[in-house]
This record gives structure tokens, C-alpha cells and sequence, in this order.
């Protein structure tokens, strides 16, 4: 028999960021942005030999690869939305990026670090005018692109649930996450150059530049080094704390059920799916059971399985 009619509780699995439009349209212009200076200091450094505007150049292509992953990552996300392939929506695809961006980050730190050991064993000659034009260039560029992404960033990680719990990250968009870290990497070693520079040139402290890589690069593994966690742990399933099975279980109980078990997992920023299994004397209904837990918007697909308690377990089942 054929239905032309979905059945009345069926529901979409369009687990998306409120603002994940806004998120891909800022990423977008970052890429564009990047993608520019690259152009620009490839093409001069080309016209004039300076091989430090060319190697700035093919530095800001990685970045721009690295941005345009997230904003692929949110064009995806958003077209495949209703495709029933993904089971639960594609909400960690945002998740997966920043998960791929956060060793980019780690592979970028390396870099940095090996060099700039290098320069500490074996100085190098330094174009100090030429090198603090290049990095007071790229500063200004990454400062336009981290203040495009800064705000929706901000305010992902300062939301909080107006009920009894701060679950911190939980509407995080990590994909937003990536490309802000990769943008303040960019501004935070154009920041410790112009330092390093400007103390080589006036005050011929010529180690001052690896010395400023080797910090940069610590810098740079621990944020990538948290944004791989914090991803990883969306991936896998295991990003709900325990306040989240504690606020569940405190909603849903109310003292005349005992849930026996509960798995809990994030499906897109800000949203949870959740599964109960549970006990109780005098069972209700299991859309009675997911009411109680509607105060909370953030589980937007809960499947509840209710079964009497008999027998020995009686007692317990009303304890």
C-alpha cells in the first residue's frame, strides 16, 4: 500500500545552526579576502624577486584552502539537509571540517616551530623593511577577516540555557570555530613578526624572529589541539557531559519512572538526540514521558520506551 500522506509523526532532521546562512555567508567573504592577499602577494612578489613576498603568498593559500573547507562544509551541509541518507541530518558536517581544519593547524604549528629551530642554530639574513610591510599587510587582512567572523564566534561561545544548567560549547558551531582560529593564527604570527622584526632592526636583536615562531607555534598547537578535542568528541558521540544525563533524567522521572538507559548525543549546534529506556508502575504514554522533557529546546528528536515494572522490581520502580 502507498501513502501519499507522511504519517503524522514523522519530522525532518534539519539540524542546522539558527544562523548557519550567516555563518557561510562571513566565511565566504573570509575566503575571499585571503584569496585576494594571496593573489596580490604572489603576483608582486613575482614582479619584484622578493622571495619573502612569494613565500607569505603560498602561506596565505594554505589558509585559504584551509577556509574554503568550511565554507564547502556549510554549502554541503545546507544541500543535503533533507537527504534521507544521513541519518540524523547533516549537522556534523560542520564538525568533520573542523576536525580536518584543527591538523591543518597542528601541521601549520610544526612548521613553524621546525623553522624557526632552524633560525636559532643558523640565523638568517633578514629584509627587515621589506619583511615589516608584509606581515603589517597581512595583520590588517586578517583583522578585516577575524572581525567578520569575531561576532557570531563571540556569541556561540557566550550562549547559555536559561534553565538550572550552562552546558558552555554546546551551541558551538565548530566549523565557524575553525575558520576563527586559523584567521587569529594568521594575525597572531604577523603580530609576533612585526615584534620581532622591529627588535632585529632597532635593536639588532636578530633572535628575537625564531624566538617569536617557537612561542606562535605553542600558541597555535594548543588551539589546534582544542578545537581537535572539542570535534572529535561530536564525531564520536561522547561530547554530552554529565549535567546533560543528570537534566534529562531530572526532567523525565519526576518520581514515578526510573529510566534504565540513556544515550545522549549532539546532532548539529545546539542540538541533541536522545534515547530512553525506562520503567514505571503505572506507565504513561511515551509522547507524556517527551513532553516533560520539551522545556528543554535543545532535544529536538527524542525516542522514549516505556515498559511496566512487575514482580520483584515493583518497590524499586516506585522508589
Amino acid at each position: 500500500m502507498h501513502h501519499d500522506q507522511p504519517h503524522p509523526s514523522a519530522h525532518e532532521h534539519h539540524f542546522l545552526a539558527g544562523s548557519h546562512d550567516a555563518h557561510a555567508r562571513r566565511t565566504r567573504w573570509v575566503v575571499a579576502l585571503t584569496a585576494v592577499m594571496m593573489i596580490i602577494e604572489i603576483v608582486a612578489g613575482w614582479w619584484t624577486g622578493s622571495m619573502a613576498l612569494l613565500a607569505d603568498g603560498i602561506h596565505m593559500a594554505t589558509h585559504a584552502g584551509a577556509l574554503g573547507v568550511a565554507a564547502f562544509a556549510y554549502w554541503f551541509a545546507k544541500r543535503h539537509s533533507g537527504n534521507p541518507r544521513f541519518t540524523f541530518g547533516t549537522g556534523k558536517i560542520g564538525d568533520l571540517a573542523g576536525f580536518a581544519s584543527a591538523l591543518v593547524l597542528a601541521l601549520f604549528a610544526m612548521g613553524i616551530a621546525v623553522e624557526s629551530f632552524e633560525r636559532l642554530l643558523q640565523p638568517a639574513n633578514i629584509a627587515y623593511s621589506e619583511a615589516i610591510w608584509i606581515a603589517v599587510l597581512g595583520l590588517a587582512v586578517n583583522l578585516a577577516s577575524a572581525w567578520l567572523l569575531g561576532a557570531d564566534h563571540h556569541h556561540d561561545h557566550g550562549h547559555s540555557h536559561h534553565h538550572h544548567h550552562d552546558h558552555g560549547h554546546a551551541h558551538a558551531d565548530n566549523n565557524l570555530r575553525s575558520a576563527y582560529l586559523h584567521v587569529l593564527a594568521d594575525a597572531l604570527t604577523s603580530v609576533m613578526a612585526i615584534v620581532a622584526l622591529l627588535a632585529g632592526r632597532y635593536l639588532g636583536w636578530a633572535w628575537m624572529d625564531a624566538a617569536m615562531g617557537l612561542v606562535g607555534a605553542a600558541v597555535i598547537a594548543r588551539w589546534s589541539w582544542s578545537l581537535m578535542r572539542d570535534t572529535a568528541a561530536v564525531l564520536v558521540d561522547a561530547e554530552a557531559g554529565v549535567d546533560r544525563y543528570d537534566e534529562v533524567r531530572e526532567a523525565i522521572e519526576d518520581k514515578d519512572a526510573a529510566i534504565t538507559d540513556l544515550h545522549i548525543w549532539r546532532v548539529g549546534p545546539g542540538h541533541y538526540a536522545v534515547i530512553v529506556s525506562l520503567v514505571a508502575d503505572k506507565p504513561l504514554r511515551p509522547e507524556d514521558y517527551a513532553d516533560r522533557l520539551a522545556i528543554h529546546a535543545e532535544y529536538v528528536h527524542v525516542t522514549i520506551e516505556v515498559h511496566r515494572c512487575e514482580g520483584e522490581h515493583r518497590l524499586s520502580c516506585a522508589a
